[in-house]
């Protein structure tokens, strides 16, 4: 039997798949094989950047480490904020006037300690504004600014680090803390030194200023790293920090200065010497706009007050003016005690007797005679001395050059002859032994035997011979013989121990030419020995010191240096020569001198061949003495005491004087005028008329009387009435 044949049912066609279904994998192409040069090079580049980048983390990561323990280092030697505020080595001095108002400073300064708080916000923002707009964004250094210092500096030729440096206020703060490193006087040959290696600017020095400014960063807060750089930073003058530089010239408190002035003092941190407006106050106001910019630019000022600024730029006060008090300020430091002043090391505030009115008056009047009434060019000089009938000095005038400091003084230093403005102390000696202003002398030929150097024959200026003369009229028309004779008659001894007493401490000459001024004396010498014949007769030294007291102390340590002192002649016999020299201004050769709403008196002097002229005299409330003459001793050209030291006298005492009451001098006209003088053979000399007692008398008379007659007899050819 045979099966049917059965036919297998076909399956049925996949259904298509998706489009969407991965498609077929294709069978890979051959790989083409690498050029083995290049492959070569890849694989060096692969292995050196896999070692560097190696290299580079792990240097990082340790210097990295090293910067947070160097930084961790500083930052544990750091002290308080307020134990860094006054870097200053110690030993200024501050010098107040008679009202107590700061006129002069001497050696470095530091007004007190200020936080950034505390000052002016004009202050503030001109400080941050100049030298590091981005103060308060920073970690103490940078990246920005450094970069930028570099492109400038390469830009104009010098080392990438030479110049400007980038720094910002942490790494200047950081440099004035000198990274921490102390004054070492045995490492150092001076402070100069150790600033001059505080301020070095190589790149180790660079790196180490950052570190410090780093951990100046963690330890404070921003405003106290500020606070520590504007009490600590110079800012020119002599005076360090915001504070003593606000009052060194504007007279004023660093809270106090207006947006000009603020301006100043953040433009003097570039440069603070040549920048200082006491050296160039237009320099300095030019670089005061350079800031005002800048802060207009930032948004610290708008358009209007940047314009005021601009308009209106800060002015130096009086006592900048004056450049550091002048002489005034050289003679008192000079005065007191050289620890406590020229040598001082510690803070010291001397008030002293100056009057700044009457300063002002000496120095505008010396500088009015000079410009108008000198011949351009000339070379000579004068000196002014202002003081009270107590020795008390209220002005003076060294030079011609009011501005400077540590100038030669010639109304301190230079010893001149005073020629006939020593006079009234040989007419002193006379009235003190009861001798009157109307007792009569001959003005004829007269000589003298000096041992060992012959006859000496005085004469008088004008060299003629006026016969019988008063002493009062021998003295306000200046007679040189008259005075030889009186000095001859009371003994040149006396009348040299009147003046010394009288405050004349030079050496005086032994001879007869004593009573014409031969002797050399200072101008200060002389004026204050004046005073004391205002004063009525009792010696002055003159002083210009009235305290010293430590910085922020009340007692003072001393007090004042002179005063009036004893007597040296009797009252009525001062009063008696005052109104003798009252005669000089009135009608004798001071006359140019004279004031026409109050009484004055005084004495012209002028040495041989007019080297020096001088005029010294007071009024009731003043006593002033003016010198004129060459520092080389070369004669004066048509000048005499009579002449421009008057008028020098005269413009001061106008000035002085201004808006003071008159008083009158205390002043006491002779008793009864002297007879007629006798005529040649009658017997008769000099007579003395009620002229009072003398010191050391002997029933009314002075007790060298006999002797004295006799003598006079001699010199003057007759005797007493």
């Amino acid at each position: 039997m045979v099966a049917d044949r059965r036919v297998r049912a076909k399956k049925p066609a996949p259904a298509a798949k998706p489009a969407s279904a991965k498609p077929a994998r294709r069978k890979a192409a051959p790989r083409r094989s690498r050029n083995p040069v290049i492959a070569l090079i890849q694989g060096i580049f692969s292995m050196i950047w896999r070692l560097v980048w190696g290299f580079t983390w792990r240097i990082g990561l340790i210097g990295g480490l090293i910067l947070a323990g160097a930084v961790g280092y500083f930052y544990t030697t750091l002290p308080e904020a307020s134990a860094l505020l006054d870097g200053r080595q110690r030993g200024s001095v501050t010098l107040l006037d008679a009202d107590g108002r700061v006129f002069a400073w001497r050696g470095d300064q530091f007004g007190g300690v200020v936080s950034a708080d505390a000052i002016s916000p004009h202050l503030k923002n001109a400080v941050i504004a100049t030298e590091d707009r981005r103060f308060y964004r920073h970690l103490g250094v940078s990246p920005r600014g450094i970069a930028s210092a570099i492109r400038i500096n390469l830009r104009e030729g010098r080392g990438p680090l030479s110049g400007n440096g980038g720094s910002t206020i942490t790494q200047q703060t950081a440099k004035l803390l000198c990274l921490g490193v102390p004054y070492d006087p045995q490492q150092w040959k001076s402070e100069a030194d150790y600033e001059a290696d505080c301020r070095r600017g190589s790149l180790s020095r660079k790196i180490k200023e950052a570190v410090y400014a780093f951990a100046l960063e963690a330890k404070y807060t921003k405003d106290e790293i500020l606070s520590i750089y504007i009490n600590r930073a110079y800012l020119g003058g002599g005076a360090f920090g915001a504070e003593a530089a606000a009052q060194r010239y504007f007279g004023k408190t660093s809270g106090q200065v207006n947006p000009a002035e603020a301006a100043m003092l953040a433009g003097l941190l570039t440069a603070p010497t040549s920048l200082a407006p006491t050296n160039n106050l237009q320099r300095s106001q030019n670089r005061a706009a350079t800031v005002i910019r800048l802060m207009e630019e930032q948004g610290y000022l708008s358009e209007a007050e940047a314009r005021d600024a601009l308009d209106n730029p800060a002015q130096l006060s009086e006592a900048a003016e004056a450049r550091a008090g002048g002489f005034f300020a050289d003679w008192v430091m000079s005065s007191g005690p050289e620890f406590f002043t020229r040598n001082t090391t510690e803070d010291v505030v001397i008030r002293s007797t100056l009057d700044p009115r009457i300063q002002k008056a000496a120095e505008e009047a010396m500088a009015f005679i000079f410009e108008n009434k000198v011949r351009e060019g000339s070379k000579a000089q004068a000196a002014i001395v202002v003081m009270s009938s107590d020795g008390a000095v209220r002005a003076m005038v060294g030079g011609r050059d009011t501005k400077v400091v540590g100038a030669f003084n010639r109304a301190t230093q230079a010893r001149r002859q005073t020629g006939s403005a020593f006079k009234p102390f040989v007419y002193a000696a006379a009235l003190d032994l009861g001798y009157s202003p109307n007792d009569v002398i001959d003005d004829a030929p007269y000589c003298v035997n000096i041992p060992g150097s012959g006859e000496w024959c005085p004469n008088n200026y004008d060299r003629t011979f006026n016969g019988r003369v008063t002493m009062t009229e021998s003295l306000t028309r200046s007679l040189n013989i008259p005075a030889v004779k009186v000095a001859q008659t009371v003994g040149l001894e006396t009348v040299r121990k009147v003046a010394s007493q009288f405050g004349i401490q030079s050496d005086l000459a032994a001879g007869p030419a004593l009573a014409l001024g031969a002797s050399e004396a200072t101008l200060i010498e002389t004026t204050g020995a004046f005073a004391g014949i205002l004063n009525g007769g009792s010696a002055v030294t003159p002083y210009g010191l009235i305290e010293l007291r430590m910085q922020g102390e009340d007692e003072p340590l001393m007090t004042a240096t002179g005063g009036m002192g004893e007597r040296v002649i009797r009252q009525e016999a001062a009063e008696q020569l005052t109104w003798m020299l009252h005669q000089v201004t009135t009608r004798g050769t001071g006359t140019r001198a004279n004031l026409k709403d109050r009484e004055v008196a005084g004495k012209t002097g002028t040495t041989q061949a007019a080297r020096d002229a001088w005029f010294i005299g007071y009024s009731a409330d003043y006593v002033a003495g003016v010198w004129m003459g060459y520092d080389d001793n070369t004669p004066l050209t048509g000048v005499t005491g009579s002449g421009l030291p008057s008028e020098i006298w005269h413009e001061v005492m106008v000035r002085v004087h201004e808006g003071l009451p008159p008083r009158p001098l205390p002043m006491q006209a002779p008793a009864q005028l002297a007879p007629p003088a006798p005529q040649p053979g009658e017997g008769q000399g000099w007579s003395q008329n009620q002229g009072g007692q003398g010191r050391g008398t002997n029933n009314g008379q002075p007790e060298t009387q006999t002797a004295i007659e006799q003598l006079f007899r001699d010199l003057f050819g007759g005797g007493r009435n």
